[in-house]
């Protein structure tokens, strides 16, 4: 009720800078220097330079990543591939600057500390880290160059957190002697308490947002972490939390309409799908969902979306061009919407499978795997995961095993045994895992897991206590 005036009354944000109007296609990614390379040569609209989900924030990870971005905006970023069979490796080289997709970064959210940097003993917040960092370093360049500094912001949950990072970023202009709102963002609405204040975050950032992303990954984590002790809100196997699950639909839909009524972007999600190379009819039918996903997203009013590989760029963007010829469609207001606070919570329906509890488990033990051995975005199955796909696998197998009455669609209880059974049974499905991304942890992620899955309340996020293991 105390915001009911933000709602009511007629306002906008700011105008949206030239280099960030046609926002079509974003690809995403961590930050090292092939990666960088790559994505800005990519085609794409936009880079978003990942310090979050896609990357294991390690010491050095993070100081190679803020190294890679310096020399991404200075324009002298290089790298060498290995050297195959006594040939030298392939040289990567940016393009001319006027051809590269806009850079973005992406800080962490508020709940991730940066160990190595305290103040009066205590750790910073990681997000304020490597938003500071990146700033200082590249934020006169990249002015001069009128791009930016841009920033996407992750994990916010309300208006309260949306206005601190207002108070930092105008802290951060100020000590660089940088105009009020230089600096702009894009706010990713990716929990359900953020869903509900949607106008009230883009108020509190007007000066300087320039639009709300469908962080679907993480908002379906955020959605289980709510409902966690809730055996009406029980999620079905995560390939059945689609986007046409109704409390989905409800959010992105709301976001369309909130964000051009502000005169501001709403972005779409993120297609995690990766190239099947050996096998052309599996190829064919997960492309085939990356271009239903985008005709869903582009139809509805979405003014872009993301893309985690470069080969869905083209896809992607064909779709956007054919059914949005202006640079968004702002134009679109949907006031056909009506979304209440029951359907941003609408009971998902579907089943769990024993295939969708077993890949749950070998996600989240992979994944785990691999980020305590510094890295962050793995492919596993012809997706790339991330930190919020894993989350997705553990709060569901969390939510499973401790709603009484789960079982599998063939009967099979879901429970301790059911777990203890199929972690056991993991190493013999996984084969010879000497080429999997971080195999020597498995076992230590193994533990966590079993361990995390055991415990009375559902552990915030995973990357909490996984990081006190990290360098």
């Amino acid at each position: 009720a105390d915001t009911a005036h933000i709602r009511s009354e007629d306002w906008r944000v700011a105008p949206l800078p030239d280099a960030l109007q046609d926002r079509r296609v974003e690809i995403t990614g961590p930050t090292d220097p092939k990666m960088v390379i790559n994505a800005l040569n990519s085609g794409a609209k936009v880079f978003m330079a990942d310090f979050e989900d896609s990357t294991a924030p390690a010491w050095a990870n993070l100081l190679a990543g803020q190294q890679a971005l310096i020399g991404a905006v200075r324009g002298d970023l290089t790298h060498t591939g290995p050297s195959v069979e006594g040939k030298p490796g392939k040289q990567y080289t940016l393009r001319p600057f006027n051809e590269q997709a806009v850079l973005i970064v992406r800080p962490r959210g508020w709940h991730l500390d940066e160990k190595h940097v305290r103040i009066d003993g205590q750790a910073i917040a990681g997000g304020l880290f490597d938003a500071a960092v990146f700033a200082f370093h590249n934020a006169r360049t990249l002015m001069c160059k009128q791009r930016g500094p841009y920033f996407y912001l992750p994990k916010l949950q309300s208006m309260e957190e949306a206005a601190l990072w207002e108070t930092a970023l105008s802290h951060i202009e100020g000590m660089l002697g940088l105009p009020h709102g230089q600096i702009k963002v894009t706010v990713l609405i990716e929990t359900l308490p953020a869903a509900f204040e949607m106008d009230e975050i883009l108020h509190a950032l007007r000066d300087r947002i320039v639009g709300l992303n469908c962080g679907r990954w993480d908002y379906i984590f955020s959605y289980i972490k709510t409902f966690r002790r809730h055996a009406d809100k029980v999620l079905p196997e995560r390939g059945q939390v689609t986007m046409t699950q109704p409390f989905l639909k409800a959010y992105s839909e709301l976001l369309i309409r909130t964000c051009h009524r502000r005169g501001a972007h709403a972005m779409g999600g993120m297609a995690a799908q990766i190239p099947i190379n050996h096998d052309a009819a599996a190829n064919e039918q997960a492309m085939a969902r990356v271009r239903a996903d985008k005709l869903r997203e582009v139809t509805a009013g979405h003014d872009g979306t993301w893309v985690a590989h470069p080969a869905l760029i083209p896809i992607a963007q064909a779709i956007f061009d054919e059914h949005m010829p202006t640079p968004n469609q702002h134009h679109v207001l949907r006031n056909d919407v009506q979304v209440d606070r029951n359907a941003l919570i609408a009971a998902p329906t579907g089943t769990i499978t024993r295939a969708g509890f077993e890949g749950n488990v070998e996600v989240c033990v992979r994944y785990l795997a691999a980020w305590l051995d510094g890295n962050g975005c793995v492919p596993i199955h012809h997706l790339m995961e991330d930190a919020a796909t894993a989350e997705i696998s553990r709060s569901q197998l969390w939510q499973w095993l401790h709603t009484p009455g789960q079982h599998l669609d063939d009967g099979t209880a879901i429970d301790l045994a059911l777990l203890d059974a199929t972690l056991a049974q993991l190493p013999t499905r996984l084969g010879d895992t000497a080429a999997l991304p971080g195999s020597a942890r498995l076992p230590e992620s193994i533990a966590l897991l079993a361990e995390l899955s055991r415990r009375d309340t559902l552990t915030d996020f995973l990357t909490l206590p996984a990081y006190d293991r990290l360098a």
